[in-house]
């Protein structure tokens, strides 16, 4: 089965922080949640999320300027951002746009199409997640039957190694840190020394490579990793 994708809830109503919330989690997402700006940005500091649905109107810190932080920082430029408002007019939208966010949805909204637009967005940045099929080179992977193969041989892989490979194949020659591997691959909440990440990365080159074919991982010196 494919991971479950962490999607941040930024809205100060709590009546409205919880119908979204419920209805993401019954969609078979993992939800934090946020009631202001600041709270929004200490969240993604600490964990960034695979998405975020962001309310306009927040208190202090409003969601457009949350939005316009999140998308200068080069660690998280890439989360989508869904942008709520009650602003229907076009230049609210395109204020908004303009800003960064990656979709704008007017209030009141169907939560069917917001769930929608949450897929749309995760499938564009984080495909296995929605079980889309990754393919880079001779190498197919596919997220829901949780099989690799390589020209057509099946390649043996650990749950560890499998999520390595994914996590590269959605990104295909982005160098990942130790650090943002482990984030990404083990989750922050587990204690993981770096040094783990390198014999991981052993065992996948080694099952990417059981049945011939030249090593598609790249080691890049006082970086990290990148698939080709």
């Amino acid at each position: 089965m494919p991971e479950q994708p962490t999607v941040l809830v930024v809205e100060d109503e709590p009546a409205q922080r919880e119908v979204l919330s419920y209805n993401l989690e019954a969609e078979g997402f993992r939800v934090s949640r946020a009631e202001n700006g600041e709270e929004a940005l200490m969240l993604v500091d600490e964990a960034a999320p695979d998405i975020i649905v962001l309310d306009w109107m927040l208190p202090n810190v409003s969601g457009i300027e949350v939005c316009r932080q999140l998308k200068m920082r080069a660690e998280t430029r890439g989360v989508p951002i869904i942008m709520l408002s009650a602003r229907s007019e076009e230049v609210d939208r395109v204020r908004g746009l303009e800003t960064g966010a990656d979709d704008y949805v007017v209030k009141p909204y169907s939560v069917i199409e917001l769930m929608a637009r949450v897929r749309a967005q995760l499938r564009r940045t984080r495909p296995s997640t929605v079980g889309e099929r990754l393919e880079f080179e001779d190498i197919l992977l596919d997220s829901e039957t949780h099989r690799v193969t390589r020209d057509g041989n099946v390649l043996k892989l650990g749950p560890t190694e499998f999520r390595l490979l994914t996590t590269f194949m959605e990104k295909p020659g982005r160098v990942w840190s130790r650090e943002q591997l482990l984030d990404r691959v083990w989750g922050r909440d587990i204690y993981v020394d770096t040094r783990t990440v390198d014999v991981h990365i052993g065992r996948l080159r080694k099952a990417l490579c059981q049945h011939g074919g030249g090593d598609p991982l790249r080691t890049v010196r006082g970086a990290g990793y990148a698939l080709g």
